[in-house]
């Protein structure tokens, strides 16, 4: 397919927050973190810029050159972290104060993601709902995982849903136990992709 991407920087803030609001607004841990709708719309953009803010300070964000998706990824190195991670907490504060579902998701996330070795993690990947399908999502994490290759890097996510799960392991990502049951709620797949030679 052959997309052009670009790297977002301070200014794209909006347009990559407007581009996952867009894609995550039917995902099932969207639902789940934000079940009344009318509510998801008015703070989801919030909750989600906490994730964009991450990822222009500590990662790269990917780009379409046409605006239709994005990826966030971050550097892990190894190693357990030795301070707690406060991005679960900053979600809440900055997102929905009342809701201890958009802190918790963090917080379970947290707890199985591996630290034995450094790795690129892809923090989330939105399209918007009009081009999903046409191979924009896999173009973009493709391009990660080429650099990935190149320098022997592993790559890790969280699949919020059995469809992406389906597409991450089309590009080489096995599933990880446990896996994260949501409290009543959806399941999300720890995945792990070793960097493949050639």
């Amino acid at each position: 397919m052959g997309i052009r991407i670009q790297r977002a920087e301070q200014g794209d803030r909006g347009l990559v927050v407007a581009v996952m609001e867009e894609a995550f607004h039917h995902d099932p841990v969207s639902n789940w973190v934000f079940p009344d709708e009318a509510h998801r719309l008015a703070v989801h953009g919030r909750f989600l810029g906490v994730f964009v803010d991450v990822a222009l300070a500590e990662g790269r964000i990917d780009v379409a050159e046409d605006g239709a998706a994005v990826a966030l990824w971050l550097p892990v190195p190894a190693g357990a972290p030795e301070e707690e991670d406060p991005t679960p907490a900053l979600m809440r504060q900055t997102a929905d104060p009342d809701n201890e579902r958009c802190e918790l998701v963090g917080r379970l996330t947290g707890t199985v993601h591996p630290h034995d070795r450094a790795h690129a993690y892809l923090l989330m990947i939105g399209v918007v709902p009009g081009r999903q399908g046409e191979g924009i999502g896999t173009e973009l994490v493709r391009a990660e995982l080429e650099r990935c290759d190149r320098d022997g890097l592993p790559a890790y996510l969280e699949a919020s849903s059995a469809r992406s799960r389906t597409l991450y392991e089309r590009l080489g990502f096995r599933c990880l136990e446990p896996t994260v049951q949501l409290p009543d709620g959806p399941t999300m797949w720890p995945m792990w992709r070793e960097p493949q030679a050639g």
